[in-house]
């Protein structure tokens, strides 16, 4: 992870609802930050979980910094540079539009146009880009070495990555600058019938589309018209930088099937949009003690898992054990099992993948995340080594059952 948590990187941080995708981003950032890079987190997320997962009490449209006594009582360091931002989707356009417009009434006019009012707030993307922009202008000013962004639950995710290529087609159409402005390729007389014929269309559509809707749209574009190349033209440098070696994808997951092929199926969308993926983070994938010993032998059943599995088939030897105690061994019997399937499921996920792709395995960790103490914890588990573990799990490579055909059993 530290070839991707580097001076001049953007992470971008994918995901599925549910997965600790908000946990890992502040974690990668604490990490950042402990390698001595100035870092900024930024959240897309409209749940705000990054702000409580900082211990922060708010969290606003511009970078804040994590304060010094904030870090010492999370036994961290007080000298890291850790900033973070919850962005503000109104805000970021509304910026937008006040540096490529340059008249104040036309800018006021944009500003109070109902069909911007919808696209800002109402259009499939519409937060996404302003994310990408905020991101872009960061990146821009060079005032932090690093950026590292928490999107959206995956559902969203493409609708972050094509915000630019969408309002590319939408701003640069031939045929919203023509039906829209006319202006722009007819003299004043041609202008002027076109005005006419269009207002006679609007006026027919808007009788099934509502209240003024293309009358709007066409106020919009004609007031837009002077910055079009302009926004234009920084959607394609917004959409180049996300293709760009500077752009790090991280995608995080956990061990449960649908999770898994979830993340598989972005993986693929990734893949066809040519965006390259760098990296997989397995969260709360067993619990500490288990990946522990997976780490020390990677091959081999846990020592603890096993011992379940001796005591599964002393207690079944006894018939007359007491109840009590067969249903402690019954628990402990299914955890194990549990933790077998979800390693066997990894296996596959983790074997499909590209080998360039680095994997990340966290466990769940006891204590809950609810404090910076929590977050430099997975910090930490994520920055383990875990080559000789992840070895096995893309080779696919036996992990030692010893009790394999009690499994067979149960499964019937």
């Amino acid at each position: 992870m530290k070839r991707i948590l580097e001076s001049g990187s953007i992470v971008i941080v994918l995901g599925t609802g549910g997965v600790g995708k908000t946990t890992v981003t502040a974690a990668l950032g604490l990490a950042a930050a402990s390698g001595h890079l100035n870092t900024a987190l930024i959240t897309v997320d409209p749940a705000r979980r990054l702000r409580d997962a900082l211990g922060l009490k708010r969290l606003g449209g511009s970078p804040t910094r994590i304060s010094e006594s904030a870090l010492r009582a999370a036994n961290l360091h007080p000298s890291l540079r850790l900033s973070a931002m919850q962005l503000d989707v109104k805000g970021a356009w509304d910026t937008f539009i006040e540096r490529f417009v340059t008249d104040p009434r036309t800018r006021q006019s944009i500003l109070n146009n109902p069909f911007y009012r919808n696209l800002t707030e109402e259009f499939a993307g519409s937060e996404a880009f302003a994310a990408l922009q905020q991101l872009y202008n960061l990146h821009e000013a060079r005032s932090f070495d690093i950026e590292i962004v928490d999107t959206p639950p995956a559902s969203h995710a493409f609708e972050f990555l094509q915000a630019p290529a969408r309002l590319i087609r939408l701003l640069d159409s031939r045929a919203a600058r023509w039906l829209f402005t006319p202006s722009l390729s007819a003299g004043r007389i041609a202008m002027r019938l076109a005005s006419q014929a269009a207002r006679f269309v609007f006026s027919e559509l808007e009788r099934f589309a509502g209240g003024h809707v293309l009358s709007a749209i066409a106020d919009f574009f004609a007031a837009a018209s002077e910055a079009t190349d302009s926004i234009v033209d920084r959607l394609h440098k917004t959409e180049a930088l996300l293709h760009s070696p500077a752009v790090h994808f991280v995608m995080v997951t956990t061990a449960e099937q649908d999770r898994l092929r979830a993340a598989r199926d972005l993986a693929r969308e990734m893949h066809r949009q040519h965006l390259r993926l760098d990296a997989v983070v397995i969260n709360r994938f067993l619990n500490e003690e288990t990946w522990r010993e997976l780490l020390l032998e990677p091959s081999q059943e846990p020592a603890h898992m096993r011992a379940i599995a001796k005591l599964r088939d002393s207690n079944g030897k006894a018939p007359d054990s007491d109840p009590g105690v067969r249903g402690v061994v019954a628990f402990l019997d299914e955890y194990r099992e549990r933790a077998i399937d979800a390693l066997a499921r990894v296996q596959k996920f983790t074997h499909d993948l590209p080998q360039e792709v680095v994997i990340v395995v966290c466990p769940e960790i006891e204590i809950g995340i609810s404090n910076l103490a929590a977050l430099g914890k997975v910090s930490e588990f994520i920055l383990t080594p875990t080559d000789v573990l992840v070895s096995t799990l893309r080779a696919r490579r036996h992990i030692t059952h010893p009790a394999a055909h009690h499994r067979s059993r149960s499964a019937s």
